[in-house]
């Protein structure tokens, strides 16, 4: 043999079958992909982009007014409306951005600024109102107009044009005025939203401070002479409680940091109840990291120790169980002391913030439905003679919550 090879009829025949599978083959793909794109129109094209963009640039406007904010939103802002350059002002008529050329016009902009913010109402320089030494300088419009937070002017934006302003510019121009007003007055939500949570924390560390570090230290005190050692751990431990539940750090911490703190608060009060009073944890190990309300669950066992086993004679136990449930994590705070009327506990919690009365459970629940909606508050099972359930669910993520 010579290591040719002779092509049979047959083989000739394969050889030719397989270019025309080949060749069909790649002709189905190209007309399958352009029948894809053709199945998009413009229309629909230039509609996610856009929706692309303002996505895009959301993030930094709900910072709030900034000039990192209006300098890191601008540049998506002018891709929308396609403009020379675009500007951000305060409510002062100072440019906080500027994006794209003929900044040499930035004293128009904070002069129709000045006006902006003096009226409440659009304003326009036209091509022939506008004087520029600059040479090549394409600047033809200039439109300012306002940006409302809850009613009040805080700012402007400026789009400086091409071509004269006509009304599909102005139009808009005022549409993604709104958009930024719309995302700069959610911007304004969550700072008081903050605001409010680190005011309920702060109410609810002056409710803890009185009874409880009162107790604490006259616990101690009764120790310095009986048993020094004794008192030198417990005031070790309400050294570690008070700067744990002190701290200036953050709205939220995990669930094991809470655990842990309230292991401190529970040895505290056993010194001064005694065997009366016991304590159950009973934590899955896959929850330990969930992020909660900084303080939520050692008002609700202050509250079982205070309300539901002091005025037991015998004490009884207080049991946490934090479950792994999916997506959430189930917490329970459940002790087998007295109870109460539910009408009363309903009466308590709507007076709480008046009376003291438990305002543990009122300033928990509120900052729950704060934090991750209406349908994350507290649920309360309770009667007299009874003791008292206390159950509530924490998403294992969402998003802006982290310790």
């Amino acid at each position: 043999m010579d290591g040719s090879t002779t092509l049979t009829p047959s083989m000739a025949l394969l050889l030719v079958v397989a270019v025309v599978v080949g060749v069909v083959a790649v002709f189905f793909f190209l007309w399958q992909r352009n029948r894809r794109n053709t199945m998009v129109s413009p229309l629909a094209k230039a509609t996610f982009s856009a929706l692309h963009t303002v996505a895009l640039a959301a993030p930094v406007l709900r910072e709030g007014l900034s000039s990192r904010s209006a300098s890191q939103a601008l540049p998506y802002l002018r891709q929308l409306l396609e403009t020379t350059a675009m500007a951000m002002t305060d409510s002062r008529g100072t440019v906080l951005g500027w994006d794209g050329t003929a900044d040499q016009h930035q004293q128009d902009v904070q002069t129709l600024a000045d006006t902006v913010v003096r009226t409440g109402r659009m304003e326009l320089m036209s091509h022939t109102s506008i004087k520029c030494n600059q040479p090549g300088c394409e600047v033809r419009g200039i439109v300012v107009v306002p940006l409302e937070s809850d009613g009040t002017i805080i700012g402007t934006l400026a789009a400086l044009t091409p071509s004269t302003a006509g009304p599909p510019v102005l139009r808009a121009t005022g549409e993604v005025a709104r958009y930024v007003s719309s995302q700069l007055e959610l911007a304004e939500l969550d700072d008081s939203r903050a605001r409010l949570n680190r005011a309920e924390v702060r109410a609810l560390r002056a409710q803890i401070s009185p009874h409880f570090v009162y107790n604490a230290l006259t616990t101690i005190a009764s120790f310095i002479r009986t048993d020094p050692a004794r008192a030198r751990e417990l005031l070790i431990e309400f050294a570690d409680f008070t700067r744990y539940s002190f701290r200036s750090a953050g709205e939220y911490t995990t669930l094991l940091d809470e655990l842990n703190n309230i292991e401190r608060y529970v040895r505290l009060e056993k010194a001064r109840f005694g065997n009366r009073l016991n304590i159950k944890l009973q934590i899955d190990q896959e929850v330990q990291n969930v992020v909660l309300p900084f303080l939520a669950l050692q008002p609700l066992v202050e509250n079982a120790v205070r309300h539901g086993l002091s005025g037991k004679p015998n004490g009884g136990t207080v049991t946490i169980r934090a479950e792994n449930a999916g997506s959430e994590c189930v917490i329970v705070v459940e002790d087998d002391g007295v109870g109460m009327d539910p009408a009363r506990l309903n009466e308590d919690l709507d007076d709480a913030h008046l009376s003291g009365a438990h305002v543990g459970l009122g300033n928990v629940d509120d900052r729950m439905r704060s934090a991750f909606g209406d349908n994350f508050g507290l649920v309360v099972d309770t009667n007299i003679g009874a003791g008292m359930k206390i159950t509530l669910r924490v998403p294992k993520f969402r998003a802006g919550i982290r310790a």
